[in-house]
């Protein structure tokens, strides 16, 4: 017996089309299967009803087709027999366009979808519209426990050919419970990872030193290995200590980790992991000893050795790659090259287009430049500096003009503030200009001083010119939240309730800013005499 689908389907005018356009040949077996495909299967059948969603279409009288959705709880469709379904017909908006088109005609076509599986069943029927109250078998069987809507008849469909449509074009897509599903393992795993963490935290003793760890972060890190990069610059293996995987993280995140300050308090500094995010294994990170800093890279360089012990949280990422990007030029100056490292392992391992440039005095003073040039060849290119860099850069800035250009900017802030000026007077969209500095934005020569007034206490705190609001309140033994100290980690992020503030963090979303009602005290100043602060 022929294909039932294709015999209702392929009309004359079908076949003439196929054969114009040379897709006949291969359909010509349909008219010689002994399988009608009229006839349900289990497959069929366990499909219908493990769905809660179809599609309809009926024919009006004016010829135009009307389609429609239906849904219910999974099973709401029911197989009667092989050649019959039927499912409630929940009320709805009234508009009755269905009922009254199978009323004059009762031909039917259905599509039922499964996006995750990328499945679809096309049916053809004849429907008989049962109404409520009558059939109490039926109805009886067609009932959902638990599901109020309103049953005002039900579709009863004689079904006279089904076919399983091509899934090609299918978007997979999953419902809140196959999600569940398929993520219970991976949420099962992070449980125990997580109560693994908290007990190790639990039962390690606090204080510095080699064998007594730093800080009070869930993740218990312990340096394998150490590079002298450049004489300034020192790169720190950090692992697990019982050779677990660590937490993931993405390209142009940042390790949080304590240090101790000269004077002996506790603090913490931001270092961006410089090796690549598919290594579970290990952080890397680069530390540049400052001579002219507070002391927390001092700290580093003197205090950590093979086998310091640290406690420090999960990585967090204010610098992350866009997706969207068709070309990625990255931009490091000296130390900056750490983040924009990770970047270029990323886009080359994804095979996506991206460009190297990186910055310094000279190559022996540029850490990991041997080795990016050897992993990246020809996409990795070190500048001495000068006039000649500062106009290439420029070339490299024009590229991002174009759409779906981004440039990624790393380094010193004079450098930083540069580029981002220079970009945007050339046109470049601020969406395709993404930047990280490490150290604080370089000082404004006509800044004047200010007052800080603080609500909760009312005291009038003065912020000279040259300081940050931060540095004035510690000054005055103010308490604040801080951490980075250099406006990328929104953690000194405080309410505005009087004043406007000038902002010169690299954190905060263009809406919040805006709107002047929030700002980071740690760079931040303000552009009136004095501003009022939730504190």
């Amino acid at each position: 017996m022929p294909h039932a689908y294709a015999q209702i389907a392929f009309t004359p005018a079908v076949r003439r089309l196929q054969q114009e356009l040379g897709s006949r040949e291969q359909y010509v077996f349909l008219d010689a299967l002994e399988d009608a495909n009229s006839s349900f299967t289990e497959r069929e059948a366990a499909f219908i009803e493990s769905r809660d969603t179809l599609y309809q279409a009926t024919v009006s009288e004016t010829g135009w087709p009307y389609v429609q959705h239906r849904g219910g709880p999974p099973g709401f469709i029911k197989v009667l027999d092989k050649h019959t379904i039927a499912f409630p017909d929940f009320r709805g908006n009234v508009q009755y366009l269905s009922v009254a088109n199978l009323k004059r005609d009762d031909r039917i076509s259905i599509i039922l979808l499964d996006p995750a599986k990328q499945r679809r069943l096309k049916l053809l029927g004849h429907v008989t519209l049962v109404e409520a109250g009558s059939h109490p078998e039926l109805f009886d069987r067609l009932r959902l426990d638990g599901h109020g809507a309103q049953v005002e008849r039900a579709f009863v469909i004689k079904v006279a050919a089904f076919d399983w449509n091509c899934p090609q074009h299918i978007t997979p897509r999953f419902t809140e419970e196959e999600i569940a599903r398929m993520t219970a393992p991976l949420r099962t795993r992070l449980q125990h990872a997580e109560a693994k963490l908290a007990e190790l935290a639990r039962r390690a003793p606090v204080g510095g030193g080699r064998g007594m760890p730093m800080g009070e972060g869930a993740i218990a890190l312990v340096v394998a290995a150490t590079r002298q990069l450049t004489p300034a610059v020192r790169a720190y293996e950090l692992r697990h200590p019982d050779g677990l995987d660590l937490p993931m993280f993405t390209p142009g995140a940042h390790l949080e980790v304590p240090v101790q300050l000269p004077d002996g308090k506790p603090a913490t500094r931001h270092y961006s992991i410089s090796s690549a995010a598919s290594d579970r294994t290990r952080y890397e990170i680069a530390v540049l000893r400052e001579t002219d800093g507070a002391g927390g890279s001092a700290h580093v360089h003197d205090s950590w050795g093979l086998g310091t012990r640290l406690q420090v949280d999960v990585p967090k990422n204010y610098f992350p790659l866009a997706g969207e990007a068709v070309h990625s030029v990255l931009i490091a100056g000296g130390i900056g090259i750490t983040p924009l490292k990770s970047m270029a392992a990323a886009l080359a391992q994804a095979g996506r287009s991206f460009e190297l440039h990186h910055t310094g005095r000279s190559r022996a003073a540029s850490p990991f430049s041997e080795q990016l040039a050897a992993e990246f060849g020809e996409r990795y290119t070190h500048h001495p500096g000068g006039a000649e860099t500062r106009a290439h850069f420029e070339q490299l800035l024009l590229k991002a003009v174009a759409a779906d250009v981004h440039l990624y900017v790393c380094g010193p802030a004079l450098m930083m503030a540069s580029l981002r000026e220079r970009a945007r007077s050339l046109g470049v969209p601020d969406r395709q200009f993404h930047s990280e500095r490490f150290g604080a934005a370089p000082p404004d020569a006509a800044a004047v001083p200010i007052e800080v007034h603080l609500r909760k206490s009312g005291r009038v705190i003065p912020v000279a010119a040259q300081e940050t609001i931060l540095e004035a309140l510690e000054r005055e033994g103010v308490p604040a939240p801080s951490s980075c100290r250099v406006g990328i980690c929104s953690t000194c992020t405080v309410r505005v309730l009087d004043g406007v503030p000038e902002h010169r963090d690299e954190v905060l979303s263009p809406a919040q800013r805006s709107s002047g009602q929030v700002m980071c005290i740690c760079v931040s100043r303000a552009k009136t005499p004095s501003i009022t602060l939730d504190l």
